[in-house]
Formats: C-alpha cells, sequence, structure tokens
C-alpha cells in the first residue's frame, strides 16, 4: 500500500493538483462528519454517533470504513473530516499529506488498543513456551535476538537462551523466532517500536505468519503464531490478539534496563506501562494556528468524554483512554 501511495502522489504531484481548493466552510454541528478509516472500529464509531446525535440531532454521518490505509488519503483529498486509524499513520501517508498542505495532519488518540482481541488494535505480547523458565525480558534484549543493527544499544546479537540468563541445559540452546507478517499491521508496529524500524532481522531462525486472506478478515496471524510455539519449546515468539493458553506463557517487559517489568493486563495498558500498548487514532486537517471546524471539534469532544470512553468499555473490543490521556487528548481540539 504504501508504494502505491507514493506513486499516486507523484503523478499527483506532476498533474499539478497540490493546491486544492478550500473546502466548504461546515455549518458547526449541523454539518456532515465525513470518516473514513478502518472497518473493525464501526461498532465502537456508531455508538460514538448516537451519543453525539443525541445532543446534536441535526448532524449527519458519512462512514466509508474499509481500512485503516484508507484513512489519510480520504484526508488528504479532503473527502473525509476525520481519518479512524486502528494504529499511527506510517511515514509515508504522513509525507502525502504533508506534499500537499505542508504541514503534518493532527493525530488524536481516542482509544487504548485491546488485549487479547485480533483485529482491534491488540498490544503485542511476547510469549515462550510453558516449560520455558524464563519469565522477563527487555526491548533491548527483543531487538538483539529478532534483528542485528541493536539499535536499542544492545552490545551483541541474543542467540542463545544463555543470552537471556537462562542457565543449565538452556544456556546453549537456541531460539527459535516467531513474529507475525512484518509488512503487516502488527509486524510494522514491531519493527517500529522492537526494532527502532530496522529490515535487519534474524532470518535464518525467524517465521513470519500473514492472516488467511478472506472476507471478512479472518486476523489469525496471531493463533498460527501460538499454534507453532505450542510445539516448539526453544520458541521465542511476539504475537497480538491471542491470550497465552495452557501450551505458552507471557512474559514481563521492561522499556529499558532500569524499568520495571510490566506483564500484559487491562490496566498495564490504560495505564500505558506496557511498552507494547497500541492506540487507536483519529487524523484530522488542522491548518496550524486555526480551529477544527466546529462540528469535527465537538464530535471529538464526545468522543473523549466520560460518555464517549464508557462507550469503548462498553463496547469490550478496544479499552479506553486514562482520565489523564483522554485530557490531554483534548489539547489539540482548542
Amino acid at each position: 500500500m504504501s508504494r502505491r501511495l507514493f506513486l499516486f502522489f507523484l503523478l499527483v504531484r506532476a498533474a499539478g493538483f497540490a493546491a486544492l481548493p478550500p473546502p466548504e466552510e461546515p455549518t458547526g454541528a449541523s454539518g456532515v462528519i465525513r470518516i473514513w478509516g478502518t472497518a473493525e472500529l464501526k461498532p465502537l464509531l456508531e455508538r460514538w454517533q448516537k451519543i453525539f446525535l443525541a445532543n446534536h440531532p441535526t448532524a449527519r454521518f458519512e462512514a466509508h470504513l474499509v481500512g485503516s490505509d484508507s484513512g489519510l488519503p480520504g484526508l488528504y483529498t479532503r473527502r473525509a473530516d476525520i481519518a479512524l486509524l486502528g494504529r499511527e499513520a506510517t511515514a509515508t501517508e504522513l509525507k502525502a499529506f504533508e506534499w500537499i498542505y505542508r504541514y503534518k495532519p493532527t493525530a488524536i488518540e481516542v482509544a487504548t488498543g485491546s488485549l487479547g482481541v485480533s483485529g482491534r488494535s491488540p498490544a503485542l505480547i511476547v510469549y515462550v513456551h510453558r516449560d520455558n523458565p524464563l519469565t522477563q525480558v527487555t526491548l533491548a534484549q527483543l531487538d538483539a535476538a529478532f534483528g542485528s543493527e541493536h539499535r536499542r544499544g544492545a552490545p551483541e546479537n541474543i542467540r542463545t537462551w544463555g543470552q537471556l540468563g537462562l542457565t543449565g541445559e538452556w544456556r546453549d540452546r537456541p531460539i527459535h523466532l516467531y513474529a507475525p507478517d512484518t509488512e503487516e499491521g502488527t509486524g510494522r508496529f514491531f519493527r517500529s517500536v522492537v526494532l527502532n524500524d530496522s529490515r535487519m532481522l534474524h532470518w535464518e531462525q525467524l517465521r513470519e505468519f500473514a492472516d488467511t486472506k478472506g472476507t471478512p478478515p479472518t486476523h489469525d496471524a496471531a493463533q498460527k503464531i501460538l499454534n507453532a510455539l505450542a510445539h516448539d519449546p526453544l520458541g521465542l515468539a511476539v504475537a497480538g490478539g491471542r491470550p497465552a493458553d495452557a501450551r505458552t506463557k507471557p512474559l514481563a517487559v521492561s522499556a529499558t534496563d532500569k524499568s520495571p517489568f510490566v506483564l500484559p493486563t487491562r490496566e498495564s495498558l490504560i495505564a500505558r506501562t506496557y511498552p507494547l500498548t497500541r492506540a487507536v487514532f483519529a487524523y484530522v486537517n488542522r491548518t496550524p494556528n486555526a480551529p477544527l471546524y466546529p462540528n469535527v471539534r465537538e464530535f471529538l469532544d464526545c468522543v473523549l468524554s466520560d460518555e464517549g470512553q464508557a462507550a469503548i468499555a462498553q463496547d469490550g473490543s478496544y479499552l479506553p483512554l486514562s482520565s489523564a490521556a483522554a485530557a490531554d487528548a483534548r489539547a489539540p481540539l482548542r
């Protein structure tokens, strides 16, 4: 998708379409709010719309929810007022927007990713086989085990369990690696957060797993990873969207050598103390030093309100923001 976006915007620039005409001024809360983005957020978006319409009955919505990859193109072609993504925008998407407007889109966190729900921006969880005595790992150790560039400062590659602190019969055993497809959403998140965007992975020992293609999406890569790990005591896996079963166990993760080790729980994800937590973002086109259009601002205020965040908890797929995070997210709306 990123390559297609790049080529598309080369054509847009060559054709002279970078200077788009200004959009029509929306008429406050009675204007149409156009939302493009991920289909997985449709049930939650409908809850938010219902709350908003209770206080703004003349407002109307147009939703085009076919995937996170559609959100930013909808925004920078002015077909959308809000891009709703189950992930952060990629560098290519941000660059495409900047080519047209000469400033970045405004990003607003609206929800916390899920714990153990595939396809719902799940936190990345690190697993080992149930027979493995390891209980914790740092991001630098993961970088050194899965990668080769040591962008997190590890002094050397980690290729055996002894290098992760295990002794006895485990010390010289090799580490077998399992991960989601590094070119898909969860895999891209893994490369970004754990490997600092390195593409030099330890391919000799790494097995990647992609979601089975289908409509609706299957979101089954995590289950494939855990099934493989269950038959490999030497496996170290990262996956999103599946709780550990009796054959596997999650590890506590530390962001740095001096940070606490934290297990993925509902509480640690909402508090953002678990370092591999994901978030859901709304992107808007806000001209620097200018206010958002009233209808967009008021809807996002609704999403970030106590009632809007309570709707997330009721939906059960995603997790709400903490009170502090919701307050911080409101700042760009002013």
